[in-house]
């Protein structure tokens, strides 16, 4: 499942030292159409095991990009223990996509 982005609720899941991964991504972006669905997948599998998924529309929350650094899309990151964990920008199918999860455990 997929939970709605605010930056206050990422706020506080930093706060809270969640386990979450943010998908920074465009509407009119390929890679990140053939990535959607990769991560919706991913989102399905790993709820269960601690992870919270946000998807955050680049053009609708530019300023909040821009701080989190994010200069192309999509870019991927996993935070853990309120920290940035692991970072990469690009498509990715679903084999890699869960190793990379699986890392954060």
């Amino acid at each position: 499942m997929i939970t709605e982005f605010s930056e206050n609720k990422f706020n506080q899941f930093i706060k809270e030292k969640k386990l979450f991964v943010v998908d920074f991504f465009a509407v009119w972006c390929g890679p990140c159409k053939m990535f959607a669905p990769v991560y919706k997948e991913g989102s399905d599998q790993y709820a269960s095991k601690g992870f919270t998924f946000l998807k955050v529309d680049v053009d609708e929350h530019t300023n909040f990009a821009a701080n989190q650094g994010v200069t192309s899309v999509p870019t991927i990151v996993i935070y853990k223990d309120g920290k940035e964990f692991n970072r990469w920008s690009g498509a990715t199918n679903l084999e890699n996509f869960k190793k990379r999860l699986d890392e954060a455990l």
